[in-house]
Order: structure tokens, then C-alpha cells, then sequence
């Protein structure tokens, strides 16, 4: 049986970027899947029926239909609702209702990702634009940097960024710097203090880290909610893979959990077993180097005392010989 064609991608939006007198038309296509995460629908407990979303009309109470749905502005705090229609929206004056126009140019690292949402593909939307988009994408990452401009997409205006991915240009919507939150409240009043020692033990946990496998890259979530599912609608207990099981309870000595954590990482990659031979053999080098150091330190040590000793006993003799010689001349 051959395998499904997946079906083509439809652009979400149609725009042009503008790089300086430049123009390239492009089309919007969504980069992201988010119908393959894990969803849930509400239900009622007592029955399992399904319970939906039924939009009323909060003034008669009635349910109303799509067709009947439209836009609405809050000014302030207050309950007053001013109507809008598209025609009040394609009326605002905005140059980047069709246009996204680069107002930078900028390093990526300059961007919070806090800022980062939604991304999309960005495809040539005819066939005079190939050669700026090239042009463009083949200056941004010789140039190491990112575009960063304003587009309204989906009848807002947000701020984006365009950078190179491969072949292609990817669009990525930013929130504005007003979206992002304070930290106040956050931090602790009083910093805690680390010793140099426990970052450098830190930095060997960092350096004992591998790379990512596929098993880090795969949903477990979704396929352990998937086999509940399938042990219900078989009415059997879910099998699951036996996995190891991560230390529970607050850490008291930062120190030992640092140095326990790099080894537990070595032996997980057979490392920690070579490293205990290599120093096994190390250590026998040391001691043998000691060995073998201390014995001429010996022999010197007994040549010296040797050497000693028939000094002493010449100087002796020398004395007894000048005795005698004084007692007969005084005779």
C-alpha cells in the first residue's frame, strides 16, 4: 500500500516585503502543526456527553449563529462596546496592511525569545520575485543578521522577524515590548551566593551532557495517553516500558548532587568505568615513579652518613697523633 501524500500547504496570508526600493511578494504559509499536540474534550462526568461552547447573546439569551458573530472594541475598563466592521477595519490607515516593510537589520541573539510567536514559511508569490528573495536571504545570513519589521496579519498588527532557514526566508511573529512582563515579584529579595567551585562543578555537569537523540525528540506524552486510551476501549490494564526513576526531595548539599549528577551522566555513556581503570593505572604509575625516586634518596642518605663517619675518624687519629708529639717534647 503507498503511503498518503500529505496535502499540500495553502498560504495563510499574501504580502510584500519591502527591502528598501526592493518589493518581493510573498505568501504566508503556517510552519507550525498544532493540530498533532495532545487535545482533550470537555465532558460531562455523570454521562460522558460532550459539553460545548454555545455562543449566546448575553442581552436575550438566545444562541445566535456564525453568520450573526462580529466585532467588537472595549474602550477601558468600562462594559461599553463600540461595533466594528471590516469595512471600519480596511479603512485604517495602516501602510503595512499589505506590506512588510523592514525598518532593521539586527543580530538574532538581540532578540528576547520571549518575544517569539507563531512562524511561517514565506514562499515567492510569483515568479519576478525569485531573484530578490534570493538576493535577500543569501545577504541576511552571509551578514549574520535578521530583518525586523511591522505587518497586520489576521486584522492585527504585530511586529516580525525574517530570517534565513536553508533555502527559505521564515517569518516570526514578535509580541511588542509593552506584552512582555515585569519581573518584579519574581526574584527573591535577597540573591543567593554560589562558591567558584560549585559553578566549575556546575560547568562539568554542563560539559557531561550529550547531545539530543531521537528518544529526547519523541512525544512520550502523547504515546502513553495513547496506549490509556487503547487499554480502555480494551478493557485492560496500560502497558508501559519500565523507565528509571528520577530522585524525588529537595537537595541539601548542592556540591555532592553536582559531583553524583556528573558521574551518574559518565556511567550512563560507559565512561565511568575507563575513567576508574585510567586512574587505576595512574595511580600505580605514581606510585611506582615514588619508588623508584626514593631509593637513590636512600643510598645518598647512607653514602653521606659512610662518608661521615671516616671523617670522624681521621680527624680522631689526626688528634691522638699531635697529643702524643706535644707529650714528648714537654718530656
Amino acid at each position: 500500500m503507498a503511503p498518503m501524500k500529505a496535502a499540500p500547504m495553502r498560504p495563510t496570508a499574501k504580502f510584500s516585503i519591502s527591502f528598501g526600493l526592493v518589493t518581493i511578494p510573498v505568501a504566508a504559509y503556517n510552519a507550525t502543526d498544532t493540530s498533532a499536540s495532545v487535545s482533550f474534550v470537555r465532558i460531562h462526568t455523570a454521562d460522558g456527553g460532550r459539553v460545548r461552547n454555545q455562543p449566546v447573546c448575553s442581552l436575550e439569551g438566545v444562541e445566535i449563529t456564525q453568520d450573526e458573530i462580529g466585532r467588537g472594541y472595549k474602550p477601558g475598563d468600562g462594559d461599553t462596546v463600540v461595533p466594528l466592521s471590516d469595512e471600519d477595519l480596511d479603512a485604517l490607515p495602516l501602510p503595512t496592511a499589505k506590506t512588510l516593510t523592514i525598518l532593521a537589520f539586527v543580530a538574532g541573539g538581540d532578540i528576547d525569545p520571549l518575544q517569539m510567536g507563531k512562524g511561517y514559511y514565506l514562499g515567492i508569490d510569483s515568479p519576478a520575485a525569485a531573484k530578490p528573495y534570493v538576493l535577500l536571504r543569501e545577504a541576511m545570513e552571509r551578514h549574520q543578521r535578521v530583518g525586523l519589521g511591522k505587518i497586520a496579519l489576521h486584522g492585527r498588527e504585530t511586529l516580525a522577524m525574517i530570517r534565513p532557514m536553508e533555502d527559505a526566508l521564515v517569518m516570526q511573529v514578535l509580541l511588542w515590548p509593552h506584552q512582555i512582563r515585569s519581573m518584579d515579584g519574581v526574584l527573591p529579595e535577597r540573591q543567593a551566593e554560589v562558591a567558584r567551585n560549585e559553578v566549575s562543578a556546575a560547568e562539568a555537569l554542563m560539559d557531561s551532557f550529550g547531545e539530543l537523540s531521537d528518544d529526547d525528540l519523541h512525544d512520550h506524552y502523547r504515546e502513553s495517553l495513547e496506549e490509556i486510551v487503547a487499554a480502555k476501549l480494551a478493557h485492560r490494564e496500560p502497558e508501559f516500558p519500565a523507565g528509571e526513576e528520577q530522585p524525588a526531595g529537595e537537595v541539601m548539599d548542592l556540591m555532592a548532587a553536582l559531583q553524583d549528577s556528573v558521574r551518574a551522566a559518565k556511567r550512563s555513556r560507559g565512561e565511568d568505568e575507563e575513567d576508574a581503570s585510567r586512574s587505576g593505572r595512574s595511580a600505580k604509575k605514581s606510585t611506582a615513579k615514588k619508588s623508584t625516586a626514593a631509593k637513590p634518596t636512600a643510598t645518598k642518605s647512607t653514602a653521606t652518613k659512610a662518608a661521615a663517619k671516616k671523617t670522624a675518624a681521621k680527624k680522631q687519629s689526626a688528634a691522638k697523633k699531635t697529643a702524643s708529639r706535644g707529650g714528648r717534647r714537654a718530656g
